[in-house]
């Protein structure tokens, strides 16, 4: 038996490892760690130097094709203490927490939030993301307001929603990026591949996921606008988007207006149809947010930051046609979207079979654009006032104002290095109707069917 002496201690020097080897284990751990950090923040300065340099992003881009990364930075290094002013960054950027979890749908609308992990985005940002696939969208907002979640994928009216108290405690949450643009399709059940024309749907049962989505308020728009009353003339009910196939197949609903992976899967497994995609109701309508809460954000300010850079490189990431491939193979795995990774293809790729015998092509079936224009807000708005949801008068501007953080994220992104919108509203048409953010009681006013 080893005898205890002064040199034969059991433990470390610091009393909190096992052993000395434990502990030299550790500070290599928490050196390397901080040397990562160190070259992150220095990335971060010379990217804001440049940016004050040369402030036109398109001349930023010609610089470093002709000249090159490194020779340009080894250039400013010359001229400006990139050193210093690392270390003084360091030192009011540190991260308040970095092992993070946000919960997300296994829907391709999640792309940025879901291939941030298996991709490095997170890592890239100094953080230990866990993205926590969850079973439907009542469970990912109490997770999110109960903070099991630190920040979530939520569908873009859900901040809205909770935030105004709708099905839920109001809390104060937040959208600083929306995670995909278009994304969704209506699909019918192969029996009523027949029943092209909406007047032909009166009793059909139809799905959509959650009360307080984009999905239910275009079914609703699209409905009406063909003279079929959403409420009394077909059934609308929320179904989790992995249960919708399953629901399809047994003859429970006769169709859905879904996230475009469960309609491709409807598809591929030859239980439906794409009757047609939500792009067509409206070309470039937000459909899933990051969300998070405001107390998050206020007591994590510099790892919510960090997170928002890492969903904003990989959106950006995304938005290209070249990357779509690679990005399928990293999230069609059981742990993310669990599908056939051809289903998954034929969704971000935007060349799909459409379940009557056709091969159709649309590179912007799904886009990645995430800046939360204040105006889509104001729509939602529009449209949760239209069918009953909301009662009483409403502060269209300041709710968008407080929810979509278009002028923050705007900040952020330039602070990035991405293009940010000029305005942080929009104008837009919904199936050939104009949509004025500036009126919207107007356009609430001019539908002949509404509930208010």
């Amino acid at each position: 038996m080893m005898k205890s002496g002064p040199y034969q201690m059991s433990g470390c020097s610091c009393g909190s490892h096992g052993s000395q080897a434990e502990h030299d284990r550790a500070c290599t751990a928490i050196a390397d760690t901080a040397a990562d950090d160190m070259k992150l923040y220095g990335r971060t300065v010379e990217q804001a130097v440049l940016k004050a340099i040369v402030p036109n992003a398109l001349h930023r881009r010609a610089l470093l094709q002709n000249v090159g990364a490194s020779t340009l930075a080894a250039a400013i290094a010359s001229i400006f203490p990139i050193g210093a002013a690392t270390e003084a960054f360091a030192q009011t950027g540190k991260l308040e927490k970095t092992d993070l979890k946000v919960g997300f749908i296994p829907i391709t609308c999640a792309t940025p939030i879901i291939m941030g992990e298996p991709m490095g985005f997170y890592k890239k940002q100094g953080l230990n993301v866990e993205v926590v696939k969850t079973a439907g969208w009542a469970v990912i907002r109490d997770k999110a307001i109960n903070k099991e979640y630190d920040a979530a994928h939520m569908l873009a009216a859900m901040p809205i929603a909770i935030s105004l108290g709708l099905g839920a405690t109001p809390q104060p949450f937040v959208t600083p990026a929306i995670e995909n643009v278009n994304g969704q399709a209506i699909t019918l059940a192969m029996k009523h591949k027949d029943k092209r024309d909406p007047k032909q749907w009166k009793g059909f049962k139809l799905a959509v996921p959650f009360d307080y989505s984009m999905h239910n308020y275009l079914l609703r728009y699209y409905l009406a606008e063909h003279g079929i009353d959403p409420d009394t003339d077909v059934q609308i009910r929320s179904v989790p988007p992995p249960e919708m196939v399953a629901n399809l197949r047994a003859d429970n609903i006769d169709g859905f207006l879904a996230p475009d992976n469960v309609v491709q899967r409807a598809v591929f497994d030859g239980v439906g149809f794409i009757h047609l995609l939500s792009k067509e109701i409206w070309d470039g309508h937000p459909c899933c947010s990051f969300s998070a809460s405001k107390a998050f954000i206020n007591e994590n300010p510099n790892s919510y930051a960090a997170l928002l850079r890492a969903i904003l490189d990989a959106t950006a990431y995304a938005s290209k046609a070249e990357n779509r491939k690679q990005i399928a193979e990293a999230i069609a795995p059981a742990n993310y979207l669990n599908a056939p990774l051809t289903v998954i293809e034929q969704v971000l790729t935007g060349t799909y079979a459409d379940g009557l015998g056709g091969v159709k092509r649309d590179p912007a079936r799904i886009s990645f654009d995430p800046f939360p224009y204040e105006s889509f807000a104001v729509w939602m708005l529009t449209q949760m006032k239209r069918w009953g949801q909301i009662k009483g008068e409403i502060d269209y501007q300041g709710i968008a104002k407080q929810v979509f953080l278009a002028t923050d994220t705007a900040k952020i992104m330039k602070e990035a290095g991405f293009e940010a919108p000029a305005s942080s509203t929009k104008s837009f048409v919904v199936m050939g109707k104009p949509f004025d953010p500036a009126k919207p009681a107007d356009y609430l006013n001019s539908f002949a069917m509404k509930r208010s």
